[in-house]
């Protein structure tokens, strides 16, 4: 019975960090003007370790011994929409019908504005309040790409606490956003800094 408990409860955990981190992007990665001064890219890359499987959502990998061992790597790429050019003349016409979306943010997220979006999210997801707190923001580049590495934990009821590695790429159109994920007694630090070690981003 207890072992089902477990089961159960790294399953909703799984499923919750997918849930945030899409609503994350979601919103944070609206429909915008590109960024200009960032370059193109159409991939990034990345291997994982033998010891992790495709999970049943897109871009989420579970650890092979699931659900004994919750551990979990997720990837996404999200598309800005901005990659229509727009002429002068056309932003002009946009202004003046009030219909210019906002310029792409996401070289000013900060820590603070991290912390309160994901903790939102995760509080509104698991109908409590988590904790969830970053320990570590630092600004990254990856092939010449922006990005950010946030550490991270959170801990719901009756629940150990969840480690959280992200790595968030930047590129003129999309952000790539990979995810290590693990419990507390979840021993996976050393395939995780093996995988990260191996993210690449290109055009």
């Amino acid at each position: 019975m207890e072992r089902c408990k477990t089961a159960i409860r790294i399953g909703i955990r799984l499923a919750m960090a997918v849930v945030v981190f899409v609503a994350f992007m979601g919103s944070f990665v609206t429909p915008t003007y590109a960024a200009t001064d960032l370059k193109e890219a159409t991939f990034c890359s990345f291997v994982i370790p033998p010891e992790f499987i495709p999970g049943e959502e897109k871009g989420l990998f579970i650890n092979k011994n699931h659900p004994m061992e919750s551990s979990s790597i997720m990837y996404s790429s999200y598309d800005n929409g901005a990659d229509v050019a727009l002429t002068n003349r056309q932003k002009a016409e946009q202004k003046e019908q009030g219909i210019i979306p906002p310029q792409d943010e996401t070289q000013n997220l900060t820590k603070d504005i991290y912390q309160e979006t994901i903790a939102a999210a995760y509080n509104s997801a698991y109908g409590e309040d988590v904790g969830y707190t970053v320990s570590s923001f630092n600004r990254i580049t990856v092939d010449g790409y922006p990005g950010y590495k946030i550490v991270g934990t959170y801990q719901a009821s009756d629940e150990e606490v969840v480690h959280q590695t992200v790595y968030m790429l930047l590129s003129r159109y999309r952000t790539f956003t990979v995810t290590y994920q693990r419990a507390e007694d979840d021993d996976c630090e050393e395939f995780f800094e093996e995988s990260a070690a191996t993210i690449h981003v290109g055009a």
